[in-house]
């Protein structure tokens, strides 16, 4: 097909995440591309990508598939965090419903290595119900929107890091620290010393901009609890990187999301 004869493809992306931005990126450079990327709105600043922005939700599944049609879309990928398990499940049914190719783009998550201390579990509460035998002072990493999981451990301290402030529910003895990544393993080990930090409390988010915090506890000996990931929906296809979605776009589209 010459390039006159190409339509031109309307992908939707969801997620404000690092790999999001960048897949804006590489597909915002395409002519026979439009791309909008769909942000929750949770974070004040949000740093936004190439192309067509929208901000907010959907008002559910159904919100969503009307988008999906009303607004032409080819394509959805969903790059969200790969903690925001209702998004996701949305994503898929809004998909299903609009019959929308559904990707989503899933960087890989952490993996442990020698000298670990790793207590790994399945949600929030667990993690909490884990802290008072490892630790009184917690360096917690999870975001701010899950503190009220940890506001009934009132015997111990917090450092709590996050891009905006905190609202309660959250722990009553809790000092909070407003800042966005990359951290670096200099930044982290100093952090530590100072809190006089005893055990981190961190998601399996993967991303190597927040990766410094694991090497840091490694070195001093730390027990860090983990919080796996949820599973992607099922029959949803996932890539591990932005090149290899636009890949999938270009075998979708015949050629579109290549340039």
């Amino acid at each position: 097909m010459n390039d006159a004869a190409r339509p031109v493809r309307h992908v939707l992306i969801l997620g404000g995440t690092t790999e999001a931005r960048r897949l804006a990126g590489l597909l915002a450079a395409d002519p026979f591309l439009r791309v909008t990327s769909s942000l929750a709105g949770r974070v004040a600043a949000p740093r936004l990508p190439a192309g067509e922005v929208r901000i907010g939700g959907f008002g559910g599944p159904e919100g969503q598939a009307r988008w999906l049609r009303e607004h032409a879309v080819d394509a959805l990928i969903d790059a969200t965090h790969p903690f925001a398990d209702t998004i996701s499940r949305h994503a898929a049914l809004a998909a299903g419903t609009a019959h929308v190719p559904l990707l989503a783009l899933r960087r890989p998550g952490w993996v442990p290595g020698p000298g670990d201390r790793w207590h790994e579990v399945t949600s929030l509460d667990e993690a909490a119900a884990a802290l008072p035998a490892l630790g009184n002072r917690v360096f917690l990493t999870t975001g701010r929107m899950g503190l009220a999981h940890f506001a009934h451990l009132t015997d111990l301290w917090f450092l709590v890091r996050s891009v905006d402030a905190p609202e309660p529910p959250y722990p009553p003895r809790m000092t909070t620290l407003l800042d966005r990544g990359p951290f670096t393993p200099e930044g982290e080990r100093a952090l530590l010393r100072e809190h006089r930090i005893d055990v981190l409390v961190t998601k399996d988010s993967g991303a190597a901009a927040t990766a410094a915090k694991l090497t840091a506890a490694r070195e001093a000996a730390l027990p860090v609890v983990v919080v796996q990931r949820p599973p992607v929906p099922d029959g949803v296809p996932v890539a591990t990187d932005p090149e290899e979605a636009a890949e999938w776009l270009r075998r979708l589209f015949g050629g579109a999301g290549s340039r």
